[in-house]
């Protein structure tokens, strides 16, 4: 079996978590180097008996340490632009975390040097694709057993600890993390778009902070088991200290409504603060409808006129952060993807189109007013030369 060489920019949690489950799915690993001046991951590595690899003091020392089969960008989604063009410019295939990019500009930019045609792969670690239940959904849809689809109500409803650690977290400032919904749901964005056939033509939104905000900084602290709440994760680079005092800028709730222009119409709900976490897809068609529980991973289908039991699927392998096998489902995508055997189930256009929808979102929510994407996808096309 071939041992795969990887370079790692930016140690933290979530790449040393995908690391842990390319191990388990069967790679051969060698972490041969890493670039990170605080590697909150290393830890993870450790209890995966993962070596990280030769310490580098930034990430030309790292490439000059190549050749390598494999980049992988765990930075702060504001250093992603930075780093993917280093690692593509050095010739290396690379798997960069989501968000691919920050911000509008950037995504033209990428976009523009992708179209050319001349960079090694680039995978882009939308997790979520790679789930089980996502597929099914997808393939359910594809292959018309919904109709027509009409409309989609969708939620992600974070538990207080989650949404705690994304108030102390670099998360917490757009200059880091660009918005909450460009962070923690692009993932959703770039399925539904995919689900709907089509670009966002119009779309609204409203939100705010009002949960981890000074004002409640008396809130309780102590879970009914006596656990100390907001605090049980490390929030690694960049930390505050308290989720209630933080320079958190970013919302901790936001709602959107989309209309795709095909007409299929979107309402979406998120809260980073909830006593009964959710992350549920309601699909309704002409012909049936099918809500994906991606929380508890259930699906569930029925025809419009069926007036039997709706078909149940229970896929089980539940995990506290709800990925629920999904790390492991993508890993082995990566592999097929490296050795030739099949496409990764996203492109990096994909993810792009899905930052580009988010980005519309925060606008209109900025605004206060709906907002046109037809001039921002002209630009898009535009950058790409499409």
């Amino acid at each position: 079996m071939k041992t795969y060489r990887i370079g790692v920019i930016g140690l933290g949690q979530r790449i040393a978590h995908v690391l842990s489950a390319m191990k388990e799915v069967g790679w051969s690993l060698d972490v041969a180097a890493h670039v990170d001046p605080a590697p909150v991951g290393a830890p993870i590595l450790a209890a995966a008996e993962i070596d990280p690899g030769r310490v580098c003091a930034d990430v030309p020392e790292l490439l000059r340490g190549g050749p390598y089969d494999l980049v992988m960008i765990g930075t702060p989604n504001h250093l992603h632009f930075q780093h993917l063009n280093l690692a593509l410019d050095a010739g290396f295939p690379v798997f960069a975390e989501k968000p691919i990019v920050r911000t509008e500009d950037e995504t033209h930019l990428l976009a523009a040097r992708l179209a050319k045609g001349d960079t090694p792969p680039l995978f882009i670690g939308l997790v979520m694709r790679s789930m089980s239940i996502v597929r099914e959904t997808i393939a359910r849809v594809d292959a018309g057993d919904l109709g027509q689809l009409v409309s989609i109500d969708a939620t992600e409803h974070l538990p207080p600890e989650h949404g705690g650690y994304l108030a102390r977290n670099w998360r917490r400032k757009q200059e880091y993390g660009g918005s909450y919904l460009l962070d923690k749901v692009c993932h959703d964005f770039d399925i539904f778009g995919r689900l709907a056939g089509a670009r966002p033509a119009k779309v609204a939104s409203f939100g705010g902070r009002d949960i981890f905000t000074p004002a409640r900084s008396g809130a309780p602290r102590v879970y009914s088991d006596g656990q100390p709440a907001y605090a049980l994760r490390d929030a690694g680079w960049g930390s505050a200290n308290d989720a209630f005092q933080s320079d958190m800028d970013v919302t901790d709730h936001q709602t959107a409504m989309v209309q795709y222009a095909n007409g299929v119409r979107l309402s979406f709900h998120a809260n980073s603060h909830v006593a009964l976490p959710e992350r549920r897809w309601y699909l309704a068609g002409t012909d049936g409808t099918l809500i994906a529980d991606l929380v508890r991973n259930k699906l569930m289908f029925r025809r419009a006129l069926d007036r039997g039991k709706p078909e149940r699927i229970e896929y089980g392998n539940r995990t506290e952060d709800s990925h629920n096998g999904a790390d492991q489902s993508m890993a082995r995508d990566l592999l097929a993807a490296m050795e030739g055997r099949q496409a990764f189930p996203v492109t990096p256009f994909d993810s792009m189109e899905a930052g580009l929808t988010v980005m519309a979102i925060d606008e209109a929510m900025a605004r206060g007013e709906m907002f046109d994407c037809a001039p921002m996808w002209d630009r898009y096309d535009a950058a790409r030369g499409a």
